[in-house]
């Protein structure tokens, strides 16, 4: 029997402390099964806390916990919001996994992980800081997007693709040259949910900015889960560890793991980033047929090989049939049921490798009207109420203010590894093949959960890479001198961090190290 992980829209509370009562459609059926979460009040936690609550959730171990070191030695995002706690937590939770993944495979003891508080902070805006050949990463924001006053209110529109941009001036009736100008003056004749209504249908990325009044009232809202990592065991396969490799020359907790990455942007890539610091084989796939964001790429790109396949082409599909038969584990970063339409959803692809283990990130989640619909972290921070409660508490009259980095992006892609890493122990020990399904609007929630807190906008930040020498590293790239954030995470005896540089997309060939 093939289980579909597809939680309904409510989690009922049985009256039982700390334990829920959740449904799961399986085929034809519905299967009813207990999992456990912590009901408590989350705006009083502190980093453990939320490391502990998504431990226990996902059923790992809970002694591991005892291995973990958090430094709290300064939080450096702004912000109203517990940004800090969120990155210190997902990162630390991923540099966890991967200690207790190794402990696993070589019978030995959970190493140390230390996680120091400033440094993963400034790991959250990590695409922000890094210099190549002594030129500061260029801004990934372009010239027509942002936030537009409607007639009745605000919406704010995503532009860095090339097709969304496009997409929403043809809405807006005017020409692919149009300036800013033109754009709000076209705003201004649109109400704000005609707008937005009117972008998921044709394929442009606009939401309204919405308090949490608002949003809370909406469908999508209501069908969010209520736990940022969603993670499912698919059959009953026998346990399987990947073989490690016969010369090592260095010692990692993921070497011999082999990852096939699909995605684009910040949330997925940042994933298989982290699974690639720790030592996994991971391949990067992108199509030549869409966009890309190459200012993006030269940061996420580190640790991967670069492969440039169209799904589309016979060929090309049958050499990435081939990586995903011998892989470990498959990321995809595109919207519920993109993949599927090419043949390649869940159910085919562990039919074609039993083991696998399939990785899923997505903008608002895997329920709702909303799930098939594009997103950004910029555009959930915005239409779930986060950019307002922000501004009102800076207090200085703003309509909106963004957070201090792309939070839902790098908590996603953290969390997703967690995820991915949490499969993989498990696989070892029970078997089975698995999935995993992280989303933005999801992180979004647990962030929201953890409260606001007074005196936010008075943490310091850093606005430049020379400002932050101690958390940096210079490599040579296909680019040039690249210096760029370091991990944050250390592991004790075990090396951390990327062993390949960013190079142009398609330089690789389709085949496994």
């Amino acid at each position: 029997m093939t289980v579909s992980i597809y939680p309904t829209q409510y989690t009922e509370n049985l009256g039982k402390i700390g334990t829920y009562f959740t449904i799961f459609k399986v085929d034809v059926l519905v299967e009813l099964k207990w999992t456990r979460q912590v009901k408590m009040d989350r705006r009083h936690f502190k980093t453990i806390d939320s490391v502990s609550h998504i431990w226990d959730t996902l059923g790992l171990p809970p002694e591991a916990l005892r291995s973990l070191h958090l430094i709290e030695d300064g939080d450096c995002l702004p912000s109203s919001f517990k940004v800090g706690h969120l990155a210190h937590a997902c990162i630390a939770l991923s540099g966890l996994a991967a200690s207790l993944y190794y402990a696993i495979r070589r019978h030995a003891a959970i190493p140390k992980v230390t996680v120091p508080l400033e440094h993963a902070c400034i790991e959250f805006k990590s695409e922000r800081y890094y210099v190549l050949n002594d030129n500061p990463a260029p801004s990934s924001w372009v010239t027509i997007g942002g936030l537009h006053k409607t007639s009745d209110g605000y919406v704010r529109m995503h532009d860095a693709f090339p097709n969304h941009r496009n997409n929403a001036l043809r809405i807006l009736g005017l020409s692919e040259c149009a300036s800013r100008e033109e754009v709000a003056s076209k705003m201004l004749q649109w109400k704000s949910t005609e707008l937005e209504l009117t972008a998921f249908k044709q394929g442009a990325v606009i939401v309204v900015l919405r308090n949490f009044a608002e949003w809370d009232i909406l469908p999508q809202a209501k069908s969010i889960p209520d736990y940022p990592i969603l993670l499912q065991k698919l059959n009953d396969q026998k346990p399987w560890i990947p073989i490690l490799p016969i010369s090592l020359d260095e010692e990692k907790c993921l070497r011999g793991v082999r990852v096939v990455e699909m995605s684009r942007v910040i949330a997925a890539p940042v994933a298989g980033k982290t699974l690639a610091a720790h030592g996994a084989d991971v391949i990067w796939v992108t199509s030549p047929t869409l966009p890309d964001l190459p200012d993006l790429d030269i940061d996420l790109g580190r640790g991967k090989r670069s492969v440039q396949l169209n799904i589309k082409n016979a060929q090309d599909k049958i050499k990435l049939l081939e990586l995903l038969s011998t892989a470990d584990v498959f990321i995809q970063g595109y919207r519920p049921g993109s993949l599927a339409r090419q043949g390649l959803s869940t159910e085919e692809l562990i039919k074609l490798n039993p083991s696998l283990i399939v990785a899923n990130l997505s903008a608002w989640g895997l329920d709702g009207p909303w799930s098939d619909h594009r997103g950004f972290d910029s555009l959930v921070q915005t239409c779930s109420g986060i950019n307002v409660a922000d501004a009102e508490s800076h207090g200085q009259g703003e309509s909106m203010r963004i957070l201090p980095c792309q939070a839902f992006d790098h908590g996603a892609g953290y969390l997703l590894a967690t995820g991915i890493m949490a499969a993989l122990y498990k696989r070892a020990i029970e078997g089975g093949a698995y999935e995993v399904h992280v989303s933005l609007a999801g992180v979004m929630r647990y962030l929201r959960s953890l409260g606001q807190h007074a005196g936010g906008f008075t943490r310091g930040t850093y606005t430049k890479a020379q400002e932050l020498q101690q958390y940096l590293e210079t490599r040579d790239t296909s680019f040039g001198k690249l210096t760029a954030i370091s991990h944050s995470v250390s592991i004790d005896g075990i090396k951390v961090g990327w062993d390949a540089m960013p190079k142009p997309l398609g330089s690789d060939e389709a085949v496994w190290l």
